[in-house]
């Protein structure tokens, strides 16, 4: 056994310039090696030298997953100061209970968590590390007291509302689980060097047990990378394990549904050939499958799935199409694992063998007690460490041990809910709040099988029907964080809820009525938007009108409604906005931020006509209004990258300086006004007034000559899809030049498309992809040319800055709009000027909204300027 998690930084210095973690936020993408993130573990450990926190007081650590994330987990590590992982998605108010409890030194996370922070508590911003953090001073800052016994994080749970409880790890406890597997990986590894690197695709919170085990632990071992997504859209998931040829992932079990959604939505004929493929051979599922292989990439072969209780029938899924599923089962308390799948030789509807140095023993009851190093001896409450009383640890789950010695989980024997997206939620909680309500007599919360997993339900007893329970479960999740609000609710048939002799609800009686009511089934709906929506929350709900609440009465979540995004734009081929989702509250709403119509007899899009291409209707597609050569609805954008390849550069950066640049300044002799300091370090957006069809050559004239021949330059998509399939080009005969324009406007000037609506998100995932390779990028927000003044922008700017995550440099094209009003040329007019403005940066706090205001502004400004 190692003496001390400490030594892996050790590991992270010997894997050296490998990638060791890629991130993505927003549209972009960002890899850092192990050099990098044991570098900047020293640069932590040094600042907390700096500020003289020593060992055992308390850190708290409240963001995304990332390399300020895990550098200061490690740095905390070797200085044996103790971490506080909180869940990045998590409620304010538990946050703050819990900084209060522990009383930390220092408070790190992203800048919009540590805002909801009252008080003067130190904190230090993800994004300051790299200018606040000291440099390594150049010797071993491990600190020499640490022991197996040393304390090194405490974990509060994603449960109950009232005073918070962690549990308290040692290095002793981790390294319990990882010895064996430590061990055993060695046996592998010249199998591994076949498919080095070993890419987990991992999508769970690092402040979660099972997340750290899978995200911190085990790549080492390998020397693999581990690529961080929190954004769970089935779609996009599915790109990116064949993108970036991911191995394994590691999530709950409420992705794999997503998955399964998706993929039953894209091939209506799977479920059928899942059936016929029962009993099967391995190769020949395999090969039945082939298609689902080459769409995950034939790198892919496994989920590693924790947090949750995994359903047989979500298991028998992808195990079907002969992908690996690997279970394991622990808790907090266990600091990881205490069964696992072998993941060559997996137990399906097993959570797998115990493993080596733990002592598992199942009572009369079936319940699972566990013993040994990885257990936690101590918890932390009210501001101190407190020592267990008891070597035992009573799991309050269920299990059978079958002949092989495989447990088969059973359920749990508590009341607490463990969702399929893994966080815990106590009924205590939200009876409370829903019997707080007006009209409310009794409720009891049970857990509801779903085939994505365990989903808690409301069962009520109210006076006053189903308006009054409607409007009491609104109300009650008010005062409900995210994960514990009511997304399914029913109404008790009886005058009062089955009870026990001393006055206790039945819950067991509860339970096996609410899934009864589910194996009956709901009636089917002719409404393609709802049915839509009641494949993904899996919910029966009692009220499936316009004014149904997308959360509590169609049980929508947060993550449901980013599935929807998806699945709307696939499925429906429509598109929705994430702002207008997001204050989407009634089915009503949401058809209206869709352009739907209300449901009558059936939905139907409101009547909208676009003067070259007909709307689409749910049963299919209208005849296309016939204006020109018409475009056609399912024509897909084209995101070229030959023209980052340096062939092509080098003939790109001839044609700037030879050609473009000589012939820009003899035509249209343009004056160009620059700050004298200009020299932005990086990527940039760069964005500009549209005037004419020659704005891009006239903005790459004024840019100095390390930017201009570092462009990427968004243009039309509607124009580059005439360009390619020879249309709308003018006269006749023009139409046969289409496919040579489109060639060498997407070499010459490196552009892509940007579509004039649906699609953006495709199209900020390729201007993302060019700032991680270096190159500035250029955007009209207006969206077409306009002679008089500047247009209103596109609210996409704003969010396209957002997640662009980089400064944006503002760029005035002016006098050409008024030569093109007063009807004269411009050649060598002598009146055209480009002005380039200072960088812009946004703050993470300011919405799109205000980032596209403020630039509109700030260009306005420009084009005003005498």
């Amino acid at each position: 056994m190692r003496a001390n998690l400490a030594t892996f930084l050790d590991d992270f210095r010997r894997h050296g310039d490998a990638t060791a973690i890629v991130v993505y936020r927003g549209n972009r993408r960002i890899a850092s090696t192990w050099a990098e993130l044991a570098a900047m573990a020293d640069r932590f450990a040094a600042e907390l030298m700096r500020r003289e926190i020593p060992m055992g007081e308390r850190v708290v650590l409240w963001g995304q997953n990332g390399l300020a994330w895990m550098g200061a987990f490690f740095g905390c590590l070797q200085r044996g100061v103790i971490a506080v992982p909180l869940d990045p998605g998590g409620a304010a108010d538990f946050a703050n209970r819990v900084i209060e409890n522990t009383r930390p030194r220092l408070v790190v996370g992203d800048e919009e968590r540590l805002r909801e922070i009252p008080g003067d508590v130190p904190r230090l911003a993800f994004d300051d590390f790299a200018s606040a953090l000291p440099q390594v001073p150049g010797r071993d800052l491990r600190e020499a007291a640490l022991t197996l016994d040393s304390p090194f994080q405490i974990l509060f749970t994603s449960g109950t509302t009232a005073e918070p409880k962690g549990i308290v790890h040692t290095h002793r406890n981790v390294l319990a689980s990882l010895d064996p597997i430590e061990r055993e990986v060695p046996k592998y590894l010249k199998y591994e060097r076949i498919f080095h690197p070993i890419r987990f695709l991992h999508t769970l919170p690092l402040s979660h047990v099972f997340g750290q085990f899978m995200g911190l632990w085990i790549p080492p071992l390998l020397a693999g990378e581990v690529h961080f997504e929190n954004r769970l859209q089935a779609q996009r998931i599915v790109e990116m394990i064949h993108r970036e040829r991911i191995s394994v992932v590691c999530s709950v079990p409420r992705v794999l549904d997503l998955l399964r959604a998706h993929l039953l939505a894209a091939y209506p004929e799977l479920a059928g050939a899942i059936a016929a493929a029962a009993g099967e051979k391995a190769w020949k599922r395999w090969w039945r499958f082939r298609k689902i292989h080459r769409l995950f990439g034939l790198k892919f072969w496994a989920f590693v799935c924790g947090g949750a209780s995994l359903g047989s029938e979500l298991e028998g899924f992808w195990t079907t199409l002969g992908f690996a599923l690997v279970q394991g089962y622990g808790m907090t308390e266990t600091s990881a694992l205490i069964t696992l799948n072998h993941p060559f030789k997996p137990g399906q509807g097993t959570i797998g063998k115990v493993l080596p140095g733990r002592d598992v023993k199942i009572t009369d009851e079936g319940e699972i007690l566990v013993r040994g190093d990885m257990v936690s001896g101590a918890t932390w409450q009210q501001g101190a460490l407190r020592k267990n009383e008891s070597e035992w640890l009573e799991t309050g789950d269920l299990a059978q041990k079958d002949e092989q010695g495989q447990l088969r989980f059973v359920g749990r024997k508590s009341q607490v809910i463990v969702t399929p997206a893994g966080l815990n939620v106590h009924p205590e909680d939200v009876e409370a709040a829903l019997n707080a309500q007006a009209g409310v007599q009794a409720s009891a919360v049970v857990p509801l099988l779903t085939p994505a997993g365990t989903e808690p339900v409301a069962v009520l007893l109210v006076r006053g029907g189903l308006e009054a329970a409607q409007q009491a479960v609104v109300a009650a999740n008010r005062q409900l964080a995210e994960y514990q609000q009511v997304r399914q609710w029913r109404l008790w048939p009886e005058l009062d809820l089955p009870r026990t002799s001393t006055g206790k609800i039945r819950r067991p009686k509860v339970t096996e009525w609410v899934n009864a009511q589910r194996m009956e089934g709901a009636e089917a709906t002719a409404d393609p938007l709802l049915a839509l929506i009641l494949s993904i929350s899996h919910a029966t709900p009692a009220k499936t009108g316009d004014d149904a609440r997308l959360s509590e009465d169609l049980g929508l979540d947060s993550l449901g409604r980013v599935q929807l995004q998806s699945e709307v734009e696939q499925k429906l081929g429509l598109a929705v906005e994430d702002e207008a989702l997001e204050r989407a509250e009634t089915l009503r709403d949401l058809r209206r931020a869709l352009g739907l119509g209300e449901q009558e007899s059936g939905m139907h899009l409101a009547a909208e006509t676009a003067p070259v291409e007909a709307g689409r209707t749910l049963s299919g597609m209208g005849p296309p209004t016939k204006v020109g050569h018409p475009r056609h609805e399912h024509e897909e954008d084209t995101y070229p990258r030959w023209p980052w390849r340096w062939p092509f550069r080098m003939v790109r950066n001839g044609f700037l300086e030879l050609v473009s640049q000589p012939l820009t300044r003899f035509l249209a002799a343009p004056r160009v006004e620059r700050p004298g300091d200009f020299n932005p370090k990086g990527p940039v957006l760069l964005i500009a007034n549209h005037v004419t069809t020659y704005d891009v050559p006239l903005v790459l004239y004024a840019l100095p000559g390390r930017m201009r021949r570092r462009v990427a330059a968004a243009m039309a998509g509607d124009m580059l899809r005439d360009f390619r399939h020879m249309r709308n080009l003018g006269p006749a005969g023009l139409d046969y030049l289409g496919p040579g324009a489109y060639v060498l406007i997407t070499g010459l000037f490196n552009a892509f498309p940007l579509p004039r609506s649906a699609g953006f998100r495709r199209s900020f995932q390729h201007a993302g992809e060019a700032l991680d390779r270096g190159y500035n990028v250029l955007v009209f927000p207006e969206g077409h040319r306009t002679e008089a003044g500047l247009a209103a922008f596109r609210p996409g700017i704003g969010l396209l800055v957002k997640e662009s995550g980089v400064p944006v440099v503002p760029v005035a094209l002016a006098g050409l709009s008024e030569l093109k009003r007063q009807g004269r040329g411009w050649f060598r007019s002598g009146r055209l000027t480009v002005r380039v403005g200072e960088p812009i940066r946004f703050g993470p706090e300011e919405s799109p909204e205000d980032i596209t205001e403020q630039l509109h502004d700030r260009l306005r400004e420009m084009l005003e300027r005498p």
